[in-house]
């Protein structure tokens, strides 16, 4: 925590500035409780975030859609055409390069869509898999007119090159939405918190650890071990979405 007399970095459990010497046993109880306020005053402005969303949605919701579709599903889709003719068509250069922008394009939309409407990873997955199949399609229209060849794909060989690089566009999407929720909501928790009790679980696996420690010790550890299962959920989800997006991205340009 920081001292409230010099705003010096110093250690939860001390009773006295190591900076400029303060007494901070009276002040330190009152500190734990405004940062405890400070957190679930997060925690009601992320919850009355998600609620204006709803009343938006019930109140409007020819026009609540429309915007939505433009914003995170026909903007996405048309910089992955572009992209798609460019790479393709235009330059007519290696395929990894779009394959890239697969993965590229989607992945700040679906921060967005969590960090401005707080929609989470089940809205998520449905705005994913609209926009990579309007995108695909599109794409596959265009090769189709451009070449002079079908737009459905005529083999399994092609379905499945199709299936990858949607699933890719998709994973892209819900990757940045992860990371929206790590972003917006788990590291504003992680670091008001960074004081105060843990809950139980924490304490239990601090315990676990070792109990020939002090209470503050306990105390810390625990609000470590508490901190990093906070975000090891989100952190583990982005890394696997992600590790999908480019595998499925290029599995079929690479081989494999």
């Amino acid at each position: 925590m920081e001292c409230p007399f010099c705003a010096e970095t110093i250690k939860d459990e001390a009773v006295v500035c190591k900076h400029c010497s303060r007494d901070l046993r009276v002040v330190r109880p009152v500190i734990f409780e405004i940062e405890k306020i400070v957190a679930e005053l997060d925690a009601l402005q992320r919850e009355l975030d998600r609620t204006q969303t709803r009343i938006a949605r019930l109140a409007t919701p020819v026009r609540f859609y429309i915007v939505h579709t433009l914003a995170y599903v026909l903007t996405p889709v048309i910089f992955l055409v572009a992209a798609h003719i460019l790479v393709t068509i235009t330059l007519n250069v290696s395929p990894v390069y779009l394959r890239l922008a697969s993965v590229l394009i989607p992945l700040p939309f679906g921060l967005l869509i969590y960090a401005r409407h707080k929609v989470g990873w089940r809205g998520a997955i449905l705005v994913a898999v609209l926009t990579a199949a309007f995108a695909v399609t599109c794409m596959l229209v265009v090769t189709g007119v451009n070449d002079n060849v079908p737009i459905i794909p005529a083999s399994w060989f092609e379905w499945r090159e199709v299936i990858e690089y949607s699933t890719s566009i998709a994973l892209a999407f819900v990757t940045g939405n992860i990371i929206g929720f790590l972003i917006v909501d788990v590291l504003p928790r992680t670091v008001t918190q960074s004081s105060g009790k843990p809950n139980p679980l924490a304490y239990k696996a601090a315990g676990l650890l070792g109990r020939n420690v002090g209470a503050e010790h306990m105390r810390r550890r625990a609000r470590t071990i508490q901190d990093l299962l906070t975000a090891a959920g989100p952190v583990v989800g982005v890394m696997g979405t992600a590790a999908g997006s480019l595998y499925a991205g290029l599995k079929g340009v690479i081989g494999g």
